[in-house]
């Protein structure tokens, strides 16, 4: 994206794509004195519209039916543009599935001049960004995480700098290209734009981290529908982030089957009642379970609320242990045993704080868990205000520190090749190119 000014005002409309919901979101970025922001954010978002549907045609937060994942697209942008009363033209847009990784990479360039300059500091961050390209992957960021002068590390800002030798710490976030031009078709077939493609894990942690949590150390992890994506920052900036294809909905099917009910029931029940952590009152608790029969007649049935429990609490921690796994194999569990920060829809479900606290700090001092919550944005009604809607509204603050990434520039394209679409997006193009 193009860098945000500190002093200017802007309409940004941004499009959270889930597996199990989509949401649109129109809101207005005015500047605020330092004193008043957030740390790191130089406007305050005010929502002027916002929309959202039940999803469909995505599993794993890939797109696996084009048409169904446009119509709910549509729908959720149609209510937003209403309320606000704001045609939407271009949107940021968020990416869960294609197997989000990370890679980290070092450069080295000479300096030419004897002092570090802007064209230096722009050829060790290529050199980096270059050495991050892989078959079959996009890049969704490139954040450089340090630089060093003739070897000495720890520099924050090289400019001006005397020195032979620049080199450049880089942490790149990337996924499979095929769910990335996906997504990218699905949106582009609204005739909409894509201003930018961010990784959930990273936006769910620029709403909801405060204070100095990301410059401590603070694993955030967002538990979705069908995937639950997580990254780990340290040093203000994020160091790590990767994906399960686990979430929310194995949960409710889980349920489903457990107790021989409809999808929709199961659901119900697992917001309701459900929970992971047993108590002795659930064995004498009844529940109200429908049941199908052959005639499609929903037979009232009771079972104990310790039956879902345990339904429900083999799944929830599996999740977390594929968690736990996956961050120290990145030799990252430390910081994943001080500080858990847990948000989307599925970090809802009643005990998952202390089911979190036992598995991810298994062996060591037990974590500080707690739910993250969307911050620093006006005008969210109530529903939107949990920890479900924290990605969204990351989506926001994310134009305020994109300029601390690096991308190679490149012509822009669409992926609406089909139709009169491609042949609107070419003229729409060269009028923007041409006046």
């Amino acid at each position: 994206m193009k860098p945000l000014s500190a002093r200017r005002s802007m309409t940004l409309s941004v499009l959270d794509v889930g597996t199990s919901k989509i949401v649109c979101i129109i809101a207005e970025l005015k500047p605020v004195a330092d004193g008043e922001a957030l740390p790191g954010r130089t406007h305050i978002a005010r929502v002027l519209g916002i929309g959202h549907t039940r999803s469909a045609g995505l599993k794993g937060g890939a797109v696996v039916n084009l048409e169904a994942v446009e119509q709910s697209i549509r729908h959720a942008v149609d209510a937003a543009e209403r309320m606000a009363r704001v045609e939407v033209q271009s949107v940021i847009v968020n990416l869960t599935g294609g197997r989000l990784g990370s890679l980290k990479q070092s450069a080295e360039v000479d300096v030419r001049s004897g002092s570090v300059g802007l064209r230096d500091v722009e050829r060790a961050l290529s050199a980096a960004a270059q050495q991050g390209m892989r078959q079959g992957r996009a890049v969704l960021h490139t954040l450089p995480t340090g630089f060093s002068v003739d070897g000495q590390s720890g520099v924050v800002d090289p400019g001006g700098l005397l020195g032979q030798r620049l080199g450049v710490n880089m942490h790149i976030v990337s996924a499979d290209a095929s769910a990335a031009r996906n997504l990218m078709l699905a949106v582009e077939r609204c005739h909409l734009d894509v201003e930018a493609v961010v990784s959930t894990p990273y936006a769910s942690g620029l709403s909801s981290l405060v204070d100095d949590e990301a410059d401590m150390g603070v694993a955030l992890i967002d538990m979705g529908g069908s995937t639950t994506s997580f990254a780990v920052f340290a040093g203000g900036a994020i160091v790590h982030t990767d994906a399960i294809a686990v979430g929310g909905h194995h949960v409710t099917m889980d349920v489903a089957r457990g107790l021989s009910t409809r999808i929709a029931a199961a659901e119900r029940l697992k917001t309701l009642y459900g929970s992971t952590v047993m108590t002795p009152a659930d064995e004498r608790e009844l529940i109200a379970v429908p049941l199908v029969d052959e005639f499609e007649r929903d037979i009232p049935n009771h079972a104990p609320k310790s039956q879902l429990t345990r339904i429900i609490q083999p799944r929830v921690e599996e999740i977390l242990e594929l968690v736990r796994d996956r961050l120290r194999h990145a030799g990252l569990g430390a910081e994943a045993a001080r500080r858990v920060v847990l948000t989307g829809g599925a970090s809802q479900l009643n005990g998952m704080h202390n089911a979190a606290q036992r598995i991810l700090s298994a062996g060591v001092a037990p974590a500080r868990v707690r739910t993250g919550r969307p911050l620093g944005v006006k005008g969210l009604p109530e529903a939107a205000k949990g920890p479900a809607f924290a990605a969204a509204v990351g989506l926001l603050v994310y134009p305020q520190v994109a300029h601390v990434e690096h991308f190679e520039p490149r012509a822009s394209h669409s992926y609406a090749r089909t139709g009169s679409d491609n042949y609107f997006a070419r003229v729409g193009r060269w009028i923007k190119e041409s006046f």
